[in-house]
């Protein structure tokens, strides 16, 4: 059997899934053969796995700081919340169901058994499995079984080390906290805990360190200091839009609704990369600042709800303005369907309003089916015959006049489409600001500017790399296979 070891944390974003992404380029880097996995994950910001399945975009990211395939056994339950008909249920990378939220906690005990068999596939051939819980395992109020935490965990026989973040204050109480309210049985499978996010100078708090531990018997595996090249790696859920803007003085401004059912907003990642971009996410209640030389509309997990979304932050009349101006816009996937002139669900997978206006942008009209269209996929720009490579996650199709002068070609086929002034595009293909050549070819027609000479992979790499080196600093990672080694 593979060794396994278990980061909990004691809330949301305090950065498991940034430190289990770092432990698993370490242990590669040991020559170790490390698997990530995530019994539920409840985001988005999804990816296409290489066995064809959705996974939460932090899983993928994991497997390649481990430098293997992802497949859906990482995250065998993902939860996509859509509208007022709940989340979408995703078990193995396939869509099962529409559940609410109170359903859904009655339906967990019964999705168990998909993910203990997919812990045991996932540990074939592995030396460790690092896994990451979700959220907290001290939301005792959440009815029925839990398979995210501390009852997979149990379940599966894995010790558990708490991550606690220290940047958001109160970090003494929350571990306190966590071993007041959980069971003693959960308390004994707690092994250790890790301070996370520390700034300034880390012995003044060895004081902290003495009373966790003190409190609780456990201890402590060290403490990270803030490390800001994580920003260069995609983010798991949409709260790190919230978090201040990079790369505020780029000469080239690109401004980006936050929508309130953003999918896949890791598209920005690439874009954030480049030293002359400053990429703006507009927050609900603001306006779209006139001066941007784009507008791209991102994913959303829900395109009729968002379009009355976007509507009621008044953002229609800012892009509409942006674009008799003279000004860009880009729709990518849900936002490529918010520019067309309408989007009809006659099936009601996104709920019981059945149909909605678009902006009317591009000459395109979108009907929404029940089947998923998922997969990788590349293709050329057509404009700049640059090389494109992403991933499809959509339902529905779209079209129209404006689907003649079509934004790229993906596998031979025309894909996307622009409007008659070349203005306003888009496509359904996500992640295709990571090819270099594209992403440098697009921007230069917003603004002239030289080669930055970015290579995206590479900087997600190397970033990876540093945040393997920052843990081996500062946590003692030979503490962690001995624990693994512990039921």
């Amino acid at each position: 059997m593979a060794k396994a070891l278990m980061f909990q944390g004691t809330g949301s974003d305090v950065g498991k899934s940034l430190i289990v992404s770092g432990l698993a380029r370490a242990f590669a880097n040991r020559g170790m053969k490390v698997r990530p996995f995530k019994p539920q994950n409840m985001s988005n910001n999804a990816a296409i796995a290489a066995d064809g399945g959705e996974i939460g975009r932090a899983q993928h990211l994991q497997a390649l700081a481990a430098r293997v395939p992802a497949s859906v056994h990482m995250n065998p339950i993902l939860l996509k919340p859509q509208s007022d008909i709940g989340a979408q249920v995703i078990v193995r990378g396939q869509v099962r169901c529409n559940a609410t939220a109170r359903d859904y906690q009655h339906m967990k005990a019964g999705l168990l058994r998909d993910v203990l068999d997919s812990f045991a596939v996932n540990a074939t051939d592995a030396d460790l499995v690092l896994v990451e819980g979700a959220g907290s395992p001290a939301e005792i109020n959440l009815p029925g079984q839990d398979i995210a935490n501390m009852g997979f965990a149990a379940a599966a026989h894995v010790p558990v080390v708490l991550v606690a973040d220290i940047d958001r204050g109160g970090v003494i109480a929350a571990l306190v906290g966590t071993h007041a309210v959980i069971g003693p049985e959960s308390r004994a499978r707690v092994k250790a805990y890790v301070i996370n996010k520390f700034r300034g100078d880390i012995s003044l708090f060895d004081g902290g360190l003495s009373e966790i531990t003190a409190r609780t018997g456990w201890s402590s595996l060290g403490v990270i200091p803030y490390f800001a090249a994580a920003g260069h790696l995609p983010a798991e859920d949409a709260v790190a839009l919230d978090k201040p803007v990079r790369g505020t003085g780029g000469a080239i401004r690109i401004a980006v609704p936050k929508l309130s059912r953003i999918a896949n907003f890791d598209d920005l990642d690439p874009l954030n990369g480049e030293p002359d971009v400053s990429v703006r996410v507009i927050a609900p209640g603001e306006t779209i600042p006139g001066d941007a030389d784009l507008i791209l509309l991102p994913g959303t997990k829900a395109t009729i709800a968002d379009m009355a979304f976007l509507r009621q932050q008044g953002w229609d009349i800012d892009i509409l303005a942006h674009h008799r101006r003279g000004g860009r816009v880009l729709g990518l996937c849900g936002g490529y369907q918010m520019l067309g002139k309408s989007i009809s669900d006659p099936h009601g997978v996104e709920g019981p309003v059945r149909e909605a206006m678009g902006l009317g942008l591009l000459d395109i009209h979108t009907v929404l089916s029940t089947e998923k269209h998922l997969g990788e996929r590349t293709g050329l720009h057509v404009d700049s015959g640059e090389d494109v490579r992403g991933y499809e996650i959509h339902l529905g199709d779209s079209d129209g006049p404006d689907r003649a002068r079509p934004f790229l070609t993906i596998e031979g086929a025309a894909d996307g489409a622009r409007s008659a002034d070349g203005r306003v595009e888009g496509c359904y293909l996500h992640g295709l600001f990571r090819a270099d050549g594209f992403r440098h070819g697009f921007l230069s027609g917003l603004r002239e500017r030289a080669n930055s000479g970015v290579n995206y992979d590479a900087l997600v790499d190397q970033t990876l790399d540093g945040l393997a080196g920052h843990l081996e600093a500062h946590l003692d990672l030979d503490r962690m296979l001995e624990i693994a080694d512990e039921v």
